[in-house]
């Protein structure tokens, strides 16, 4: 799940001190994060089909995750044709996948707080856009090959530019990959897609989220729209009950990564409008659907490494 330049502001708690040196039991947790993620990603991927539920494929995802013994890091997106990301069904979307589109799917996957992320790009019934995913696909590849301690993030990011122009297209220069620590998706580091600026070095244990997008538009993406994907913007008084009952559910059940509203009749008979209560009052927020500006198809790809002494591992791989 992308982090886009001053779309979002998620709240930011206490977190544990990050050792560079990770335990054992850490290092089995980042794995099986990974290796759950994949799997939940290939599993979803045959859903996308003519015809099928959006809501019910994405509700298999998430079950299957969970029937796993695995928590969501975030609510699966599903972002089509143009929309590069941030989309996720309400309780109430009555949408069908249809052929011809192209279907971005990300999925994230935590184990304790220790998170995998992936994503991938799927295209109904056509092969119209089969330069859009190799590109992306082909961007990450580079990353993958590059990418070691000591090594620049603005380093990463030329080199994910060239590739993807080198294919006659566009990367999507204001969504980036992202740093993940333990219960926080987005920890500060990003991972660009264009190169311009140095960026800090890759140190030996940071785990990052790698996701170029390749477009044949404009290059960048905006928006407004909600995308039924929320997060906990700040720990404050609320003076409806219901409402505040919501926010604690909310801070307890999530620790502070993105939920859905779907997710929240888990807990709440009618839980729609205390939040949006909670929205107006600022206690929550909402990630905006990111559309490419020039109208463009997009396509993403995305894996999670973990930075070690020779290079990476591909926790999601």
């Amino acid at each position: 799940m992308p982090t886009a330049a001053k779309c979002c502001a998620p709240a930011r708690f206490p977190k544990r001190s990050w050792r560079r040196r990770l335990e054992a039991d850490e290092l089995a947790k980042w794995r099986h994060a990974g290796e759950l993620a994949r799997d939940a990603l290939q599993y979803g991927r045959k859903l996308i089909v003519d015809g099928a539920d959006v809501l019910a494929a994405v509700t298999r995802i998430e079950d299957y995750v969970r029937r796993n013994d695995g928590g969501l890091a975030f609510p699966v997106n599903i972002a089509t044709d143009e929309e590069a990301a941030h989309w996720t069904p309400s309780s109430r979307t009555d949408r069908r996948f249809a052929a011809g589109e192209l279907v971005k799917l990300d999925v994230g996957v935590e184990i304790d707080g220790y998170i995998g992320d992936n994503a991938l790009t799927v295209e109904i019934d056509s092969s119209r856009h089969d330069e859009l995913r190799a590109a992306a696909l082909k961007g990450l590849e580079q990353v993958i090959e590059l990418a070691a301690p000591g090594v620049t993030t603005g380093v990463l990011g030329s080199a994910v530019q060239a590739t993807i122009e080198a294919c006659g297209l566009r990367p999507v220069a204001n969504l980036t990959g992202h740093g993940i620590k333990r219960y926080d998706l987005h920890s500060g580091l990003s991972i660009p897609s264009v190169g311009g600026h140095r960026g800090p070095a890759l140190r030996k244990g940071d785990v990052i989220a790698v996701e170029p997008f390749a477009t044949n538009g404009a290059g960048r993406v905006g928006g407004k729209r909600n995308s039924n994907i929320y997060h906990l913007a700040a720990l404050r008084r609320v003076r409806d009950s219901a409402a505040a009952e919501l926010l604690e559910r909310i801070r307890s059940e999530f620790h502070g990564l993105p939920f859905a509203e779907r997710w929240l009749h888990a807990f709440s008979d009618e839980p729609r409008k205390p939040l949006q209560r909670l929205l107006r009052s600022g206690a929550v927020g909402f990630y905006p659907v990111l559309d490419e500006l020039g109208h463009g198809m997009v396509a993403q790809a995305e894996h999670t490494l973990l930075l070690t002494s020779g290079g990476v591992e591909v926790l999601t791989a």
